[in-house]
């Protein structure tokens, strides 16, 4: 039908025309200004070959397409809306028949606009499901470098409690005999080794020391448990949610690995509920007992499901964290939630607490 037409040459011409700058537009354009550009042309260009004589609605149909893919849907129904009267306007004139240019201008905008919307969803489609995947590359990454540090964490922690339950204790128990031999009657020249003895244990005992320091939590280096868990709590009250540190009982000098324990439940707890609880309102007590050290990290957020503690597929790895950091201390772990309540609850006995090398 378009070989007919008396400028043939010039639809075919500007027909190719229209395929190479929908091509190079789509590839090659991503500013706002510059696809309007591109659709702009491609329109006059449709407008020229309709103006020559050719049947618009051959062309026009890819046109309705375009617009439906690659503007917002008010803008992109309103165009397709002008280009179904143009449509129709060409068929009348040059058929001089309302009724069959009318139906068919209309058929082929429903239809490129049903196409369309059909394309929109599933171009929406895609990019949601490539969102998911990024997320869930992201996710990955993220549980792998917490994994990482929390396994260097507990390995430090690990190490500071076997260097302060063995070569600590045993430089401690060392310098207490050697004290208690320099009371002795023994020879002058015994007895200057001994004190030489108990020197070098006592400064054994401090380099322990200092490494035992270096391999615990930063927030306990040169401070207390109290300030330690106060520095924590400051630290996630810049955030959305209130967090208050509440003491309760005469502070006691807790063993190191109690106290270092302590500060990482707290440290993890308080990540919980800033990351994901949604919580306003957060109360960290640690209370002193005449047996026993409690802490307990309650907040107002959404809650959540206790049981997945229980489920091995279940994505809480700080929580299994946390409870094994306990157990292993011979503590008791508790923990309770709803929708506006969620409490955590550790305890740990004070049988074996009392003044030791810090």
């Amino acid at each position: 039908m378009l070989l007919s037409e008396a400028s043939a040459g010039w639809i075919g011409a500007l027909t190719a025309l229209f395929v190479v700058v929908h091509i190079v537009g789509a590839c090659s354009l991503n500013a706002p200004v510059a696809r309007f550009a591109w659709l702009g042309s491609l329109c006059a260009v449709w407008v020229a070959m309709a103006l020559l004589g050719a049947d618009a609605a051959y062309v026009s149909f890819g046109l309705i397409l375009l617009f439906m893919t690659e503007v917002s849907l008010v803008p992109a129904v309103s165009v397709v809306a002008v280009i179904t009267v143009v449509n129709v306007l060409i068929g009348v004139h040059t058929r001089g028949q309302w009724g069959g240019a009318l139906v068919g201008s209309l058929l082929g905008a429903v239809v490129g606009v049903v196409v369309g919307l059909g394309f929109r969803v599933l171009f929406h489609e895609t990019e949601r499901r490539q969102q998911l995947i990024e997320d869930l590359h992201r996710t990955r990454a993220e549980l792998a470098e917490t994994e990482r540090s929390a396994g260097e964490l507990a390995e430090r922690e690990r190490l500071a409690r076997e260097i302060h339950d063995t070569v600590a204790q045993g430089l401690s128990s060392i310098q207490m005999l050697l004290h208690a031999a320099e009371a002795e009657n023994l020879p002058p020249g015994a007895a200057d080794k001994i004190v030489m003895a108990r020197r070098t244990a006592s400064a054994g005992l401090a380099d322990a020391r200092r490494l035992i320091a270096a391999l615990s939590p930063a927030d306990l280096a040169g401070s207390s448990l109290v300030d330690a868990l106060g520095r924590v709590c400051e630290r996630a009250a810049a955030g959305r949610c209130d967090v208050h540190l509440l003491v309760e009982g005469q502070a006691l000098s807790l063993p190191m690995p109690v106290e270092s324990a302590l500060v990482r439940l707290a440290q993890g707890a308080v990540s919980n509920v800033v990351r994901h609880a949604d919580a306003r309102h957060a109360v960290v007590t640690l209370g002193y007992g005449a047996d026993a050290v409690r802490l307990d990290v309650v907040d107002d957020g959404h809650g959540f499901d206790v049981g997945i503690l229980d489920d091995p597929s279940a994505h809480n790895f700080g929580l299994n964290a946390m409870r094994t950091r306990v157990e292993q201390l011979d503590g008791r772990w508790s923990i309770e939630s709803e929708p506006g309540h969620t409490a955590i609850s550790v305890t740990f006995p004070l049988a074996q607490s009392g003044e030791e090398p810090r």
